[in-house]
């Protein structure tokens, strides 16, 4: 699929909207959620009832209308909440979370999923799911929530949460308003999806998965070693003598290093000996990644762009700097991340639980695959092509679910 950029920042979403008259309040009526929702609680056995679909927790999406995944009633289940096409579901547990879905098919629900839908005739059914992922309901749901580990919202709670209602024609064209703002985000999350597929083709098609056969090395190999120098970072919780001259700087955390990305929303300071700072400073081009974490991102990295002067990392963020003489610092980062890199380090990591963790010395031993500068710039470039396409979808999704936080707070 051909992205142009051009025409994406083209298309930009009008904050207007909400302002328009469609959205006064002059002919709307203050009403309680639970005058207008009911929850429903149809039970059944599901597999007497044909049902072959199971909806828990976990498959409702933060934020997303849309059911993706499901479980199946033939694999054992102990639910037997029913619910129906159309009818909306709201997680009641850990509300924080914003887990509501419309539901597109027959299934039996998590008894922590509440099953909604539109008491008498005062509330359309479509503005329903748009009611329960306003910001001003969510506050009222965790505000109202128990638990220390695990909160719930009760239904009382829910149903005490007053809003305006709009007449039904406001309503109706409220809501095809928001289903046309949802259906271009789902359209901006598939299209995003498309192009980091198109990556991982690339970088696959470039070199391999490192299985044996058709999907075997593309290039030549060395150690990482013979062509990066990998740095350990700084221990924390070290206390010096007064008569050791030190600096307090910026360092890098695990929780900063995501996998192609950096999350740089929170630094924190570390106090090191001024004769240590060079050896623990981040420069332009060092290639960053964790020594742990989750079972499927063990490896996780990214370029460090000096987004923060005077940089330090931890000793869990292991610093790798290329030969530029051999090596691009971007082709460095594409391969340690791609599908060859990942089995990689899936292969040699410790594992414990869901939780995997690697060491220098198998960082170093990395057989990395080393094409000519020429070849490097080529896949380098076809990828920060896509990469260029993927940061512009994502900056108009942004903006795309900006405007409909806004729209659904401008009737509530």
């Amino acid at each position: 699929m051909a992205v142009t950029l051009t025409a994406l920042e083209k298309l930009k979403p009008n904050p207007n909207w909400a302002k328009l008259p469609l959205f006064n309040r002059q002919n709307c009526s203050r009403v309680r959620f639970g005058d207008v929702v009911e929850n429903l609680n149809e039970t059944c056995d599901p597999a007497a009832a044909g049902l072959k679909r199971v909806i828990a927790m976990e498959h409702l999406e933060p934020g997303s209308l849309h059911i993706r995944a499901w479980g199946k009633v033939a694999d054992g289940t102990t639910f037997t909440r029913r619910c129906r096409p159309g009818q909306v579901l709201f997680g009641k547990r850990r509300a924080y979370q914003r887990k509501v879905a419309v539901a597109e098919f027959d299934a039996v629900v998590s008894g922590d999923i509440y099953v909604l839908s539109p008491k008498g005739d005062l509330l359309l059914a479509e503005l329903l799911p748009f009611l329960c992922l306003s910001e001003r309901f969510f506050q009222h749901a965790v505000g109202t929530s128990a638990g220390s580990l695990s909160p719930r919202t009760n239904w009382s709670s829910l149903a005490s949460f007053e809003f305006d209602l709009p007449p039904l024609d406001q309503q109706r064209r409220i809501a095809e308003i928001l289903w046309a703002v949802d259906e271009t985000s789902v359209a901006h999350d598939e299209t995003i999806k498309a192009v980091s597929e198109a990556m991982e083709a690339k970088l696959t098609h470039a070199l391999g998965t490192g299985e044996n056969g058709k999907n075997s090395v593309q290039f030549p190999t060395k150690a990482l070693s013979e062509v990066a120098l990998l740095q350990t970072g700084i221990a924390k919780g070290k206390l010096y003598p007064a008569t050791v001259p030190t600096v307090e700087l910026p360092y890098l955390r695990v929780a900063n290093v995501q996998d192609g990305h950096l999350d740089l929303a929170e630094m924190k300071t570390i106090v090191v000996p001024k004769a240590q700072e060079a050896r623990f400073k981040l420069q332009d081009g060092d290639v960053v990644i964790c020594e742990g974490g989750d079972f499927d991102k063990v490896g996780r990295g990214t370029i460090w762009r000096n987004q923060v002067p005077d940089c330090l990392h931890q000793n869990h963020v292991f610093s790798l700097r290329a030969n530029r003489s051999l090596l691009l610092p971007e082709f460095l980062a594409l391969q340690l991340g791609s599908a060859y890199g990942k089995k990689y380090f899936l292969g040699c990591a410790k594992k414990t639980s869901n939780l995997a963790s690697i060491n220098s010395t198998q960082v170093k031993a990395f057989p990395f695959q080393l094409p000519k500068l020429a070849e490097q710039q080529r896949i380098v470039g076809e990828v920060q092509k896509l990469q260029s396409a993927k940061d512009a979808l994502a900056l108009h999704q942004d903006a795309t679910r900006r405007l409909f936080n806004q729209l659904t707070e401008s009737f509530t």
